[in-house]
């Protein structure tokens, strides 16, 4: 997340209680893909006089969508609702938690950044029955739990943090017409992936469209691909303790991983350009090169967002698809893995709104209202995944809910300095001629400097 979202240094924060009666963007009871049910639980809940104060990062036309949310739990409980935001919000909800002035939900996509605020002891556990309720109900729930414990101010592990609004990593997009004219089929392994490759090269194209450039942050999309190498030739308890570093840069199952990028990434056949175009290509340029005539390349791994860097005129479901990266079909114990992103609701300040706040987010409404619009996936069962609002969403929900074993955003659970920056300039030096052993020796010496 905090790859794609550089922040500006100004601070500007906004809190705005929503409209007392609020306009909800769906009538109650009216449409069937929606769990009205849960609605009417809510309407039993009296908050009445009680204020709710959320902050959160979402911002722009996510924070229109997320009170179109919220204004269900306000007209339904009788709460006073307050959300705000702010460019600079890790920056914020520290201060604010230092200040003694938390808000009572803090919403955050960096788990790094939560496991400080829970050794600190300003998050409130959301308790053993919620993390129960999160394995039963989510895909892939032990996956979610994990991701939602941390070890508070006594050392000791805690469910802290509910997860909500995902955003699927590891897809890789291409161009359905491009592959039909072609003859190419969509691989559903590795094996089959790796003979798509030497069909295309032996056509005459570039399987692949590599744009690493994106400012100050230059080299993150190629984290990104080895994350999910990693996800696709490990174990998952061996991707744990890398990005704890508990096995270094240096441990051979993650230089293999940074090895099959960099023999992808550096071979003149595999991308378009060339390897000396990857680090020079931005990558909101990159995948531009699947829709031109003829194809500069015919596939581009990439996560959820980069249809919003697509030509306009560009149609996703018709000009544009996805598949997710696939597994090693010679690897079946690895099961389906997945990469994701994504934000985790916590209590900064308890209160008996806090709380029911957290069960609202329990009920399939909370997703589905979300769902209905744009921009968001969930990995609940419960979720009608006919409510999501495009195909495209309704596809990327169904990988997300097939997913055997999810992780989340390996550079994003590192600290900064590694994640997002010897990382970042690692994977530069390995498309710019370094060895994978040289560069991960790098990588791991920058963690060893930190005390």
């Amino acid at each position: 997340m905090k790859k794609m979202l550089l922040l500006g240094a100004a601070f500007a924060a906004l809190t705005l209680s929503l409209p007392a009666q609020a306009e909800l963007k769906f009538k109650p009871g009216e449409d069937s893909k929606f769990h009205w049910a849960n609605y009417d639980d809510l309407k039993k809940v009296d908050l009445k006089g009680e204020t709710l104060t959320i902050f959160g990062p979402w911002r722009g036309e996510d924070e229109a969508l997320v009170r179109s949310v919220l204004d269900y739990f306000q007209e339904a409980t009788g709460a006073d609702v307050k959300y705000s935001s702010s460019e600079n919000y890790e920056q914020q909800i520290v201060i604010d938690t230092q200040a003694g002035s938390p808000p009572n939900i803090a919403v955050l996509p960096q788990p790094g950044l939560i496991q400080d605020l829970a050794s600190k002891g300003v998050l409130t556990p959301l308790g053993d029955d919620v993390a129960a309720w999160i394995k039963e109900n989510y895909a892939a729930g032990d996956s979610w739990a994990k991701l939602g414990t941390y070890n508070g101010k006594d050392g000791k592990p805690g469910f802290y943090a509910f997860p909500y609004k995902i955003d699927v990593k590891g897809l890789v997009w291409y161009s359905p017409d491009n592959f039909d004219e072609a003859g190419y089929k969509v691989p559903k392994t590795q094996e089959e992936l790796a003979d798509l490759e030497k069909k295309i090269i032996a056509d005459g194209g570039k399987p692949w469209c590599i744009g690493l450039g994106s400012g100050g942050a230059t080299g993150w999309p190629a984290t990104d691909w080895v994350e999910d190498i990693m996800l696709r030739t490990q174990p998952p308890e061996v991707y744990d303790k890398w990005v704890k570093n508990e096995i270094p840069f240096t441990d051979p199952a993650v230089v293999n991983a940074i090895d099959i990028f960099g023999k992808i990434a550096t071979d003149d056949k595999m991308v378009d350009g060339g390897a000396k175009a990857v680090a020079a290509t931005d990558f909101r340029d990159s995948p531009k090169g699947l829709f031109t005539v003829p194809p500069k390349c015919y596939m581009h791994h990439q996560a959820s967002f980069i249809p919003s860097f697509f030509p306009e005129n560009v149609k996703l479901g018709q000009d544009a698809d996805f598949f997710p990266y696939p597994p090693y079909a010679s690897k079946p114990e690895l099961g389906t893995p997945l990469e994701v992103a994504g934000t985790l609701v916590m209590i900064t300040k308890d209160s008996k709104a806090s709380r029911e706040f957290i069960k609202f987010l329990e009920m399939p409404l909370a997703h589905e209202l979300w769902m209905a619009q744009k921009s968001f996936v969930t990995p609940f069962k419960a979720a009608n995944k006919d409510a999501y609002g495009s195909e495209a969403l309704k596809k990327q929900g169904e990988i997300l809910v097939g997913a055997t074993t999810v992780r989340f955003d390996g550079s994003d659970l590192m600290p900064g300095k590694i994640g997002a920056g010897s990382f970042w300039t690692g994977m530069v030096d390995l498309v710019g001629g370094k060895s994978a052993q040289d560069v991960a020796a790098d990588i791991q010496k920058s963690w060893d400097g930190i005390k």
